[in-house]
């Protein structure tokens, strides 16, 4: 019996097999037009490889080609016989016959890249399918050791990697397509409020220094206690929400022109903490004075005001405590999957859990900075993570961070791609105060507190594209807020 190819009908799969989606037709066309012509190898090897065929013998057959042809060696019906003559499955199908009747019954090598998908995705079917049967067993399997929690975790990132794989255009690309994709990040930021390649800060300067928050990229906000780096992070992740604008991106696709959708892991503060900090720099109202009640008629109808103006705004907060880092990674691709991901922030580093217990700190700290590092690859989206500061910062006459003070610094400075430390002068210099009766003393602290008052520094210790260096910003404490610093030089008419 024949195909409507004119090939012989294969032998009849068990019942379970038959029940899987599969098309062997498309498997026959795909062989034949590899095997006719070789070239279509390199135009379908992006999507399919052997383990995606349902036929056993078809999966064969398209290794030894494939192996062939990577190195350089023709593959054809005649070549490939030395290598599948004593095959039983090639056998039933009537031996090295089937292979010439292959290429003989190819239609076209213009359609193998369909016919390429068509087999991909049919793969993916039961491979669904195979999933599904293991999720349930594994569930009915009650077993102490495989919490369910964890099963969905360990079910979701095999989902997530599954959609992931199959991207027919990986691997080399010409210059003229990676020139193209240049043009349209340069089209991109100019079209972008502050002509940025990344997404805008909402601080000028610290935006000229870093072009953005660049996708992909694992960005450290460290600092000692009391610096001011959740304000710092929670005011650069609304900057980004309130300005978050949707459209029709360069490459096509529909999502954020401007700003972005923002996730923010609070593991330290609660979501109520956080919003408040939010809605005290919005509504430009003193937090403590928010959280006592403590309102004038007037500043009361500015915080409700500035509240029903962030119930759109594109911000989700997580304030699960001690999250695992498989946990993290896990519910920012739901994020990404429901809501859509541009920024993503983590407050703090420490207060992250490693997978799995390790043998040291030093070890733990490196498997959650390469997890966040992952997530920002993985998602294409750039990652802040805050990080605390040794106490070695105290010990010194100049108290300005370094890449040293990082605690476990080895693994945080190296899969970073940028390192950033927030200093305010005015903390330290506010607990040198001399005594009432040091008059002259007084007088000296009193002109420097009054230089240092209101301003901070952000230091930018490793720019993995870009410069280091230090950027002055503003802080009014009583809004815990953080903004653009006038220079003396700026804002002044122009000499004629």
């Amino acid at each position: 019996m024949q195909d409507g190819a004119g090939l012989p009908a294969l032998p009849e799969q068990p019942s379970q097999m038959d029940a899987q989606p599969h098309n062997i037709e498309a498997e026959q066309q795909l062989l034949g037009a590899i095997l006719t012509n070789n070239d279509t190898y390199d135009r379908v090897a992006a999507i399919v490889n052997s383990a995606h065929f349902y036929e056993p013998t078809h999966a064969r057959i398209f290794e030894v080609a494939a192996n062939r042809i990577a190195k350089n060696l023709n593959a054809s019906p005649v070549t490939l016989k030395a290598f599948l003559e004593d095959d039983e499955g090639l056998k039933e199908l009537g031996g090295p016959a089937y292979l010439a009747r292959l290429a003989g019954a190819a239609i076209s090598s213009f359609a193998a890249k369909d016919y390429a998908q068509i087999i991909y995705d049919l793969a993916i079917r039961r491979e669904l399918m195979a999933l599904g049967r293991e999720i349930s067993d594994k569930a009915a399997a009650v077993d102490i050791a495989s919490e369910p929690r964890e099963q969905i975790v360990e079910a979701e990132q095999r989902l997530y990697a599954m959609a992931e794989q199959g991207q027919g255009e990986s691997g080399f690309q010409s210059f003229l397509k990676a020139v193209t994709e240049a043009v349209q990040v340069a089209n991109t930021a100019y079209e972008r409020d502050g002509d940025l390649a990344g997404i805008s800060t909402g601080l000028i300067d610290l935006d000229k220094m870093l072009g953005g928050l660049h996708r992909s990229d694992l960005l450290i906000l460290a600092g000692r206690p009391s610096m001011g780096k959740t304000s710092l992070a929670t005011n650069i992740a609304y900057n980004i929400a309130k300005s978050y604008k949707k459209g029709k991106k360069a490459d096509g696709s529909e999502g954020a022109i401007n700003g972005g959708v923002v996730g923010f892991y609070s593991l330290e503060m609660s979501a109520e903490q956080l919003a408040t900090r939010i809605l005290s720099e919005a509504s430009e109202v003193p937090s403590g004075q928010i959280r006592n009640g403590d309102m004038t008629e007037e500043e009361f109808r500015r915080f409700v005001e500035a509240a029903k103006q962030l119930e759109s705004c594109p911000l989700y907060i997580d304030d699960t405590p001690a999250l695992p880092i498989s946990q993290l990674a896990a519910r920012a691709r739901r994020l990404k999957r429901t809501h859509g991901l541009d920024a993503l922030f983590v407050d703090y580093l420490q207060l992250v859990r490693p997978a799995s217990a390790k043998d040291s700190r030093v070890n733990e700290v490196s498997e959650i900075t390469q997890g966040l590092k992952a997530i920002a690859k993985e998602l294409d989206i750039p990652v802040v993570a805050l990080s605390q500061l040794s106490r070695t910062v105290e010990s010194r006459d100049d108290k300005r961070p370094q890449l040293s003070d990082l605690r476990e610094s080895g693994s945080i400075e190296q899969d970073a791609d940028v390192v950033m430390f927030v200093f305010r002068e005015e903390y330290y210099k506010e607990r040198e105060k001399p005594g009432d009766h040091e008059l002259e003393k007084m007088a000296t602290w009193q002109e420097e507190m009054d230089a240092l008052h209101a301003k901070a520094e952000v230091i930018i210790g490793k720019a993995r594209h870009g410069p280091i260096g230090h950027v002055e910003l503003s802080f009014e404490g009583q809004f815990t807020r953080f903004g653009n610093l006038a220079k003396p030089w700026q804002g002044q008419p122009e000499q004629p």
